[in-house]
């Protein structure tokens, strides 16, 4: 069976989705509960920030903004990088780069920021690389899905195997404790982020047929098509969409 459209080496290809990836995945009440225990758990205000995947720079827009951070984003993904560069100030800068290998020298930020990232990365190696660039007693800061998030999302059940698959690429907190601490990083705290909110219909499946999030490009193409049918026969006037989010922190030790 055909599988959706992939990026290079064979992940979600976001170079794809860039232009309309803020409309499909706006910063709504969700994003701002998660922006909130970031910049809280992180001790983000004021400080030297690396956005580690920094996509479409809203974010580092947001820390510049509201966290009056200094900031510095990087991006493997030459199409987000441009969106990024047209939307945010010039006093936040972008460079091409990955996790696992961050274009920056050593100890040259108080805190590194993997928001939505961490299941998309060689978590070892990118941890790693976090600690390198920290100065002392610097600080990592991790957005991410709670494993039950999968079982409660409102698109799960349109698409057979998009829970089972998202379950293996998001880590659970006990994974992300000891993958931190071989990092070199102690005294992890983590917070939940709960978020309710209520789509129309119509954006409902907007959002959908944009492939919204990544894990479209991981499903069979057959399922995509399959799950967006059913939910044009079958999606409420209003769908209720949970989101069940992690904060964690860490410093360096």
């Amino acid at each position: 069976m055909p599988r959706s459209p992939a990026g290079p080496g064979g992940g979600p290809d976001f170079g794809a989705r860039a232009e309309r990836y803020d409309e499909l995945r706006p910063q709504d009440e969700g994003w701002w509960a998660r922006f909130g225990a970031l910049v809280r758990l992180g001790d983000l205000r004021g400080r030297r920030v690396l956005d580690v995947g920094c996509g479409t720079g809203a974010l580092a827009a947001a820390l510049a903004e509201h966290a009056h951070a200094r900031v510095w984003g990087v991006e493997p993904s030459e199409a987000m990088r441009a969106v990024a560069r047209r939307r945010l100030p010039r006093s936040v800068g972008v460079r091409a780069g990955s996790a696992e290998a961050l274009p920056f020298r050593g100890g040259w930020f108080e805190r590194v920021v993997f928001s939505l990232v961490v299941h998309l990365v060689d978590r070892p190696r990118a941890f790693a690389e976090a600690a390198r660039v920290l100065a002392p007693d610097g600080r990592v800061a991790i957005a991410t899905f709670a494993p039950r998030h999968f079982d409660l999302y409102w698109a799960s059940r349109f698409f057979p195997s998009l829970a089972a698959i998202d379950r293996r690429r998001f880590p659970s907190l006990a994974q992300l404790r000891g993958e931190l601490a071989r990092a070199g990083f102690a005294d992890v705290v983590a917070e939940e982020v709960r978020s309710r909110l209520i789509l129309p219909r119509e954006l409902a499946l907007e959002r959908l047929r944009g492939r919204h999030i990544s894990t479209f490009d991981l499903l069979d193409a057959d399922e995509v098509a399959r799950g967006i049918a059913r939910a044009e026969r079958e999606l409420p006037a209003r769908v209720e969409v949970r989101l069940e989010q992690l904060a964690v922190a860490a410093r360096l030790a």
